[in-house]
């Protein structure tokens, strides 16, 4: 039983890693996201317009706890903001856990946001000098979190196949 955790700030490809990682290594993938979309029953959009941030940050900590005491063996990819609610960034290292930091440069991450803001409801109405800001204090702020992993892959200027490559070789 081993569990992968995918962290990472929004933009990092924490979903997209996730799957292949998942894949390469013959193990289920959970999408936290998805997870608390399917239980709610409503996009994440809707949740943090109708329901408010805090809320949502309650059901995320609630659902991600649910399945760390499985005895499940997965690669789950968590929220931008999972590690830094709720003590959640101690679970990063419990037994049978392994978590990866997929760490990306502010430029890196302007970019890969630029091209969907829309569906990403904390920065959706956030003018460019303001989206930058907001990132570049973002991952400040939560720079500690992501730090508390276990392993850290740099993804800039990098592909998804070299990404996931270097994930399964460290965790070999």
């Amino acid at each position: 039983m081993k569990k992968i955790l995918i962290l990472g700030y929004m933009g990092s490809g924490k979903t997209v890693i996730g799957k292949l990682v998942a894949e390469h290594l013959q193990i289920q993938f959970y999408d936290l996201d998805q997870l608390i979309e399917k239980r709610l029953e409503m996009p994440i959009s809707e949740i943090f317009l109708q329901k408010g941030e805090i809320y949502f940050r309650k059901m995320e900590s609630q659902i991600f706890n649910e399945i760390m005491v499985t005895d499940q063996t997965f690669v789950l990819s968590l929220g931008g903001g999972t590690p830094c609610y709720a003590n959640s960034h101690l679970l990063l290292s419990g037994q049978n856990t392994v978590s990866v930091y997929l760490n990306a440069s502010i430029a890196t991450l302007s970019r890969r946001l630029s091209k969907e803001r829309e569906n990403r409801p904390l920065i959706a109405n956030l003018n460019e000098e303001e989206f930058q800001e907001y990132i570049a204090k973002h991952l400040f702020d939560r720079s500690y979190f992501y730090n508390q992993a276990s392993i850290k892959v740099f993804v800039n200027d990098k592909n998804t196949k070299q990404i996931t490559d270097e994930i399964v070789s460290l965790l070999a």
